[in-house]
């Protein structure tokens, strides 16, 4: 079956807990880049460096990281509906906290909290509407491949409309936001069956010792060094209101969207997804070098471009990911999550101190060597990538996409469970 046949229909006709999981998805993912348009708000508000407020990103993907140890171990035993529960909780305490901040120091840690909650919330949440999903698993991965791209995309264009007032609001913004889904999921969201087999802390380490998901996750770390000075960098070098930030990221959002639903299993399906990988980390090292080079216009073509390359290698390392292990994918997302959120964590510190060793090209030309680094481990590591392996059922009411109506979209397009 083709990645996503599923028909508008199938997607429109879902219970409500299904509904009401896919709406504070997309709140969750707008999160992430909710602060980019207000990033040199914050630093002016709070009298702070660029590579401080920087650090918003850094604490927030860092305790993202260590949390996929735990984030199996903590389902297994409470069950899907309380560990969405206890994600958004967290979630909308640190969110609120962000917004009270008198610190940069203080919103730093507010923003590891919150990236505790929303690790714990996006590692379960589409194994949930899976399982609680009406048409098939292929209807259910679509829909929550919908609200991921929503998410990114309203992200920065919320922060720039709140963020206009006042750095601030739009901490507040989430955390109602974030309340309103907690409410729903709490009303309409029965509990899952848990798995047959509680999961270690450990499991995801051992997990990477197969060759081919060690190597899909190096890679994958190598093109999130990039991803995120993208995201995280350009804000400053851009250097505009923030409305006409929000504008930039939201049409970069909109362009990861269509690109990582719509464009990226077309792409596999032609060529295969280890060409479409490679060509693409190399496009998005041509873009960002460009994009550190050229004039204020040049540099807002290639960000809102780069959400195209973006889209389209999230795709194709979530498929690599969850499908080139014998581990349960589960198990085998959060070993992968593990290693490449510590990029994320790494690329918006690094990126304002090269700038304030060099200048302001260098943290992009590091950007795209990084992105070339990814390819040429897609290039070197090839035919371990391109074996995969049946795997085994986790166990429980939820499926880990193993039929045949939901392992190929599961493989071709559940960024959900990676992003």
């Amino acid at each position: 079956m083709a990645p996503f046949d599923a028909g508008t229909g199938g997607i429109l006709r879902q219970p409500k807990a299904v509904w009401a999981t896919a709406g504070a998805s997309v709140v969750a993912f707008m999160g992430i880049g909710l602060v980019d348009p207000i990033l040199p708000s914050i630093a002016e508000g709070l009298d702070a460096t660029a590579d401080q407020v920087s650090l918003l990103f850094t604490s927030y993907f860092l305790i993202t990281a260590l949390a996929m140890l735990v984030t199996g171990f903590v389902s297994s035993r409470i069950g899907g509906r309380k560990t969405l529960l206890l994600g958004l909780a967290l979630v909308v305490v640190f969110a609120g906290l962000s917004g009270t901040s008198g610190s940069v120091g203080e919103l730093v840690g507010f923003r590891a909290g919150w990236g505790l909650g929303n690790a714990l919330f996006v590692s379960t949440a589409l194994a949930v509407i899976v399982g609680a999903a009406a048409g098939g698993g292929a209807a259910a991965i679509l829909l929550y491949e919908s609200a991921l791209g929503l998410g990114m995309a309203c992200g920065p264009l919320l922060g720039a409309l709140l963020g206009d007032a006042s750095w601030r609001y739009p901490f507040f913004g989430t955390a109602f936001l974030m309340a309103v889904g907690f409410l729903c999921i709490a009303a309409f969201l029965k509990e899952q069956p848990k798995p047959a087999r509680r999961t270690s802390p450990l499991d995801p380490l051992r997990a990477l010792g197969h060759g081919g998901l060690a190597s899909t996750a190096v890679s994958a770390f190598f093109y999130n060094y990039t991803f995120f000075t993208v995201l995280a960098f350009t804000p400053f070098v851009l250097d505009m209101s923030p409305y006409r930030s929000g504008a930039v990221f939201f049409a970069w959002g909109v362009l990861l969207a269509v690109f990582s639903v719509i464009a990226a299993p077309r792409l596999q399906r032609r060529f295969g997804s280890l060409r479409v990988l490679g060509g693409s980390l190399v496009l998005l090292a041509a873009d960002v070098l460009v994009l550190g080079y050229g004039d204020h216009t040049t540099a807002v073509v290639c960000t809102v471009l780069s959400g195209a390359f973006i889209g389209v290698n999230n795709t194709v390392y979530t498929e690599l990911a969850l499908g080139v292990s014998d581990a349960p994918r589960p198990v085998a997302s959060a070993g992968y999550n593990f290693v490449r959120w510590f990029a994320a964590a790494a690329a918006p510190w690094f990126a304002p101190k090269i700038e304030e060793w060099t200048d302001a090209h260098v943290p992009f030309v590091v950007a795209a060597v990084t992105a070339v680094l990814g390819a040429l481990v897609v290039a070197v590591r090839r035919r371990t990538l391109a074996l995969p392996h049946p795997r085994p059922h986790s166990g429980g009411g939820t499926p880990d996409a193993e039929d045949p109506q939901t392992r190929h979209a599961a493989g071709d397009g559940a960024t959900a469970l990676t992003n």
